[in-house]
């Protein structure tokens, strides 16, 4: 009976707060919207109306922002809103002279989704990752 009783109070309380929904956000908290009614003159002005960039691009001096909005519900029910990338080309006298807004949930094909760095953990295997932190590593240079 006990039993019983400690599944039913259990299966209650998975059951009331595993519904509950929770709204998280990742990155800046920029919509589409707020870009395009929003006319940026320069880097300064950039900063001042977003902060600082997620990433900046020192090579082509490109600020990128990420946005993200993500609502879930329970573990297996998770339902990305929104996904945004908002690049923003600098020029050397910090004049904004190029401005892009790419949602990540339908485009597929935009220059920035294929340049990831390489991800070596990947590669191991299963052994190694289960026990690859046990022992003593040897450097190849170091006697025995």
């Amino acid at each position: 009976m006990w039993f019983f009783r400690l599944f039913l109070i259990f299966f209650f309380t998975a059951y009331i707060f595993g519904c509950a929904e929770k709204t998280t956000f990742s990155g800046k908290i920029i919509t589409e919207e707020d870009l395009s009614n929003i006319k940026l003159l320069d880097k300064d002005d950039l900063i001042r109306r977003f902060g600082p960039p997620s990433y900046i691009d020192n090579i082509l001096n490109n600020y990128f922002y990420f946005t993200e909005k993500r609502k879930v519900k329970n573990f297996y029910n998770s339902k990305i809103e929104y996904s945004y990338l908002f690049v923003f080309q600098i020029d050397n006298k910090n004049k904004i002279i190029k401005q892009e807004a790419i949602n990540l949930l339908t485009e597929n094909k935009h220059k920035y989704k294929n340049k990831e760095t390489q991800n070596n953990i990947i590669k191991r295997g299963l052994i190694e990752k289960v026990f690859g932190g046990i022992g003593a590593n040897q450097f190849p240079s170091s006697p025995n």
